[in-house]
């Protein structure tokens, strides 16, 4: 009775309350739990659920006839076999990927530098938001066509017959019609650019446009050249948009087998080409172990990109 006695209504109204708050608290972060399970579920069975089957595959063996559960390191030894053994001459996997980075290299320089320069002009040189959106729209409307329609649509501007090669014969700018226009590194090359090059100037464009104006003025009245004004005030506010129009462009063009057998003629390797020959003759567990490899090394590339910059400030 003496203790019964002893609580005051004060305290009894806060714990009552801290009883009511936390009630209140226990549904508010069911509700979260609720508005994240949708995207939760999305990201477990389009990314995480099939690369987990892709590594579990590659560890399984298989022959001619049949693919055996078992687990098996077989299939990563085959796909760097020889490559020890024949050093310094490299073997193919290693020559496939060396093809595969070039292919890369040259992509991502050339929509890095044309993505800029567009990017550039369309957020500093066009004043007008109505003009500037119409501009950013003439650039994006050839994307909403088909990747396939696209690419297709440069054979019968460069191949031998084609539009270029007549147009050059007949200004006597050639003697004969020029080959390496089409099924060639030069032709796909210039179609990755052609069917990327928004990936790279999307986010570019999107960091430039946060770029405070009044920073511009300052390095003016401070004497800055337009030049310095670029490279000092500029690019390294644009550094998070660079680096996610990489990582789009890098990871897709290591990815392509379409594009490399259509513009290439079937003539020039890539790992994805690789993939794609290897399930075509239903050797997965190969296929899974090469899928594995490529990304690992993707993987890796993003994660050099996030390690020299911060791309979360875009995000």
């Amino acid at each position: 009775m003496g203790s019964e006695a002893g609580v005051s209504p004060a305290s009894s109204l806060v714990e009552e309350r801290g009883v009511a708050s936390s009630a209140a608290r226990l549904p508010r972060a069911a509700a979260a739990y609720l508005l994240v399970a949708p995207f939760a579920l999305v990201l477990l069975l389009f990314f995480v659920l099939p690369i987990a089957l892709t590594l579990v595959v590659s560890f399984w063996s298989y022959n001619e006839y049949s693919i055996t559960p078992s687990f098996t390191l077989e299939n990563y030894a085959g796909v760097f076999e020889g490559c020890v053994s024949r050093l310094p001459e490299l073997c193919t996997t290693f020559k496939t990927y060396l093809s595969t980075a070039k292919f890369c290299v040259s992509v991502w320089a050339l929509t890095l530098l044309i993505g800029f320069i567009v990017s550039y002009f369309l957020a500093f040189h066009v004043r007008s938001p109505a003009v500037q959106i119409a501009l950013f729209l003439v650039c994006t409307i050839p994307f909403w066509t088909s990747n396939v329609i696209r690419m297709i649509s440069w054979i019968p501007l460069l191949g031998r017959n084609g539009v270029v090669n007549q147009t050059l014969t007949a200004m006597r700018a050639t003697g004969e019609p020029i080959e390496w226009l089409l099924y060639s590194d030069f032709a796909v090359v210039l179609a990755f650019v052609h069917l990327f090059i928004t990936f790279m100037i999307v986010p570019i464009f999107n960091s430039m446009m946060r770029i405070d104006r009044r920073l511009l003025e300052a390095a003016r009245d401070a004497g800055a050249s337009g030049w310095q004004t670029l490279c000092n005030v500029v690019v390294p506010l644009c550094k998070p948009g660079i680096a996610i129009g990489s990582i789009f462009v890098v990871t897709i063009v290591m990815g392509d087998f379409v594009t490399i057998g259509v513009m290439g003629g079937q003539q020039i390797a890539s790992v994805g080409k690789v993939i794609q020959v290897e399930t075509s003759y239903l050797q997965f567990p190969i296929a899974a172990a090469n899928a594995v490899i490529l990304l690992a090394v993707v993987l890796m590339v993003i994660w050099g990109l996030t390690r020299l910059v911060d791309i979360r400030k875009e995000l």
